[in-house]
């Protein structure tokens, strides 16, 4: 017999290790079923198919985070800050967490549609990883695999994770931070590592969205002071460590930047004292909620009234904007939320399962309440962050009654969770009912048959009941699978989007936004009779259409030029100009810049997106830039700190992106933020820092948004400077001022 050499064994041992640590990737858990690990890595992999295809439809998708994404692949205090551009002018509107990996994609692999939205697909498919692990632990892979399944195919889920806004990350962290506090809750040794997760988790959440990060602070807190099964002084000196963790991780960040001399930094987008703190607490918190939002687009409507946002109250997120986008399944989570607190009432203080119902429950109850009743700016894709913690009570609920389902209190709640599911489905599916007109009557037949079989799974053979159970989860899926692939079908652009078919909400899709159309058509939508651009309840400022034309109104500031105006020295004048009624179809884009055509709003396309030249053109979406335009900027950028500015940062941001180099947002996103003053601009001017202003169409100058409340702001005190000192020149179809050359 011959020995064995240890080389020979050690190269014997090596490719063995390997084998068994693939085998355990495929296999799972020892204590798993056979079917488990292969079923939730097959989840994985069709998650991501699904959210990668047709992923480059959506072009930059959001312009304005686009631009802040280029100018942090270029410059790493503009990526620090969260800049719109290299040379750091402005930052958005929000802290840069959410933009730093897009930022180090570009870096690594350069500008491009794909660089920047395959972060936000690999958040989404890390979602349903870390969301099938925290339903998997107490209530089993079958759970946590319907629990994933919801999650992927929620349209609005479909649509944030292939999209470049912050919700992908904020979604990622709030469920990790769960993840987190339910480990920490199965046992009191190891706990306050698992808070510690919660807490960092947090921490970055709010620098991804600054107090939305907070909203499900409150339930996961109690419930650990509550259920954890350490002695209450222990529970207590670990949420305090959890605390720590949370304002180190979140708020190094704000320190530097509260610290950091202003002069030396970017102004702080969205605030109106160049502070974050201000922007923190002021336009993106409180005033979310009371809708006192200084600087903002629009107002809210208080204590249930219809506001510029869309009216409030505890239906807000069944309505005919929201609906299609989230609540498919949120009447079923709401009973399998009772049901499963009904079912484990009485276990001990400590129990898992009516902790993580507890959980949860808490962290969706919390954040649909605020969100149906808050009064400032709302958007329907906000509404990914009620997913995760839908999805797994789906999963948790249906798990429990099942195991319950001898009993007949529980077969009627598994019944009816399939009934309403498949009711509310054939509702939603009603409210467009030129898309797949079949699947309605499909779906809510296939329900009502699921829920008999369900009513009576405890007495049948397992099999039946099993069928059953399947049939109605099909049947529950089957509408916001519909919706999903309609919104993968479409590229999506713009600051304000919406998942599903025409008629689903009142977003952007397509390219130059596809929302509702100034002119009274709307894709279809309700006869043409809703307001444009995501302002769900009317024209901000009063204005609204009636028998397909736009009747007054105005933003904040007072300068929405009437259709077919004229600005004037930086000023709107009235106009005799009436929009036409639309066929309800959207229109292919110019895919120009400027003025526009007689009749519509300057700015808003004929796809409906708020895109083209200054002033209004580009507020919430892009402007196409020409070739000749762009050949333009392009001549001696290296010389100057700033290839151009521009009212507006959808403006800038267009520009910016089709030349890669830096772009002045004056006033930053909504024209509003006094930045920079006038005097400042001058001074900038005067050193050869700024080689052109871009104007509107047809030689006005945009004039922006207007100081906020009304009166002049700094940008249309700059307009009007410029073009009262400068010449300009049309450039294809945009405006340009040669700053360096003075009348």
């Amino acid at each position: 017999m011959t020995a064995t050499t240890p080389t020979a064994t050690a190269a014997h041992a090596a490719p063995t290790a390997r084998t068994g640590r693939l085998a355990r990737l495929w296999r799972g858990r020892p204590e798993d079923a056979p079917w488990a690990r292969p079923a939730f890595l097959g989840l994985l992999a069709v998650t991501t198919a699904l959210y990668l295809w047709n992923l480059s439809a959506s072009g930059y998708a959001n312009s304005f985070y686009s631009a802040a994404v280029q100018a942090g692949g270029e410059s790493w205090k503009a990526f620090f800050f969260g800049s719109l551009d290299a040379a750091n002018a402005i930052t958005v509107d929000k802290p840069p967490a959410a933009l730093w990996p897009m930022a180090l994609s570009v870096r690594l692999f350069g500008l491009g549609s794909w660089q920047i939205l395959l972060p936000e697909v690999l958040m989404g498919v890390g979602t349903v990883a870390v969301l099938y692990a925290a339903v998997r632990r107490r209530f089993g892979a079958g759970a946590g695999l319907i629990a994933g399944a919801v999650l992927a195919l929620t349209p609005v889920a479909a649509l944030m994770f292939r999209f470049n806004n912050p919700d992908a990350l904020l979604a990622l962290l709030m469920t990790v931070a769960v993840y987190g506090v339910l480990r920490a809750l199965e046992r009191a040794e190891g706990a306050t590592k698992w808070l510690v997760l919660a807490g960092v988790a947090f921490g970055f959440a709010f620098l991804t969205k600054t107090l939305q990060a907070f909203l499900i602070l409150p339930p996961l807190a109690l419930v650990y002071a509550v259920c954890a099964p350490a002695r209450p002084l222990r529970r207590f000196g670990q949420l305090g460590l959890a605390g720590l963790a949370l304002v180190v991780s979140g708020g190094w960040w704000v320190a530097l930047v509260e610290l950091w001399p202003a002069a030396s930094r970017p102004y702080v987008g969205g605030s109106q004292n160049n502070s974050f703190l201000e922007l923190t607490f002021g336009y993106n918190g409180l005033g979310r909620i009371n809708g006192n939002e200084v600087g903002s687009v629009g107002g809210g409507g208080g204590g249930g009234q219809g506001g510029g946002w869309g009216e409030t109250g505890p239906l807000r997120m069944f309505n005919d904007s929201i609906g299609g986008q989230i609540s498919w399944l949120l009447p079923a989570a709401l009973l399998l939320l009772l049901a499963g607190l009904v079912v484990t009432w009485r276990a001990p203080r400590t129990d898992t399962a009516r902790a993580a119902f507890l959980v949860w429950g808490g962290a969706l109850l919390m954040t649909l309440g605020v969100f149906s009743f808050m009064a400032g700016i709302f958007h329907e894709y906000y509404t990914v962050a009620l997913a995760p913690y839908l999805a797994a009570l789906i999963g948790m609920g249906a798990a429990v009654l099942w195991e319950e389902r001898t009993r007949f209190a529980a077969s009627v709640g598994l019944a009816a969770a399939a009934g309403v599911t498949a009711w509310w489905g054939w509702t939603l599916l009603g409210r467009t009912p030129d898309h797949l007109p079949w699947l309605r009557w499909t779906v809510l037949v296939a329900g009502a048959v699921a829920a008999l079989g369900l009513l009576a799974a405890g007495r049948a053979d397992r099999r039946l009941g099993l069928a059953a159970a399947g049939l109605g989860l099909a049947a529950g899926l089957a509408g916001p699978f519909a919706y999903t692939l309609e919104t993968l079908s479409t590229g999506h652009q713009g600051s304000i989007v919406t998942a599903g078919p025409a008629g689903a909400g009142f977003g952007g899709r397509g390219p130059g936004g596809g929302g509702p159309r100034m002119d009274g058509g709307d894709g279809g939508r309700n006869g043409g009779t809703q307001p444009p651009n995501g302002f769900p309840n009317g024209f901000p400022g009063g204005g609204q259409t009636q028998g397909g034309q736009f009747q007054g109104g105005q933003f904040p500031g007072g300068r929405m030029q009437p259709p077919g105006g004229q600005s004037q020295g930086g000023q709107n004048q009235p106009s005799t100009g009436q929009n036409q009624p639309s066929t309800g179809q959207n229109q292919p884009s110019t895919g120009q810049t400027g003025q526009a055509p007689a009749g519509q709003m300057p700015g808003f396309g004929e796809r409906g997106g708020m895109g083209g030249g200054g002033g209004m053109g580009g507020l919430l979406n892009g402007a196409s830039v020409g070739a000749e335009a762009k050949e333009k900027l392009l001549q001696d950028a290296d010389a100057y700190t700033w290839a151009a500015a521009a009212v507006g940062a959808q403006n800038a941001a267009s520009y910016q992106l089709a030349t890669e180099k830096p772009v002045m947002a004056i006033g930053g996103f909504n024209g509003s933020d006094p930045s920079p003053t006038l005097a400042q601009f001058k001074e900038y001017v005067a050193e050869g820092k700024i080689h052109y202003f871009i104007g509107s169409g047809g030689g006005g100058t945009g004039g922006g948004m207007g100081g906020p409340g009304g009166g002049a702001g700094s940008s249309s005190e700059i307009s009007t400077w410029v073009q009262e000192n400068f010449a300009a020149v049309t450039v294809g179809s945009a405006t340009f001022y040669d700053l360096t050359s003075e009348k």
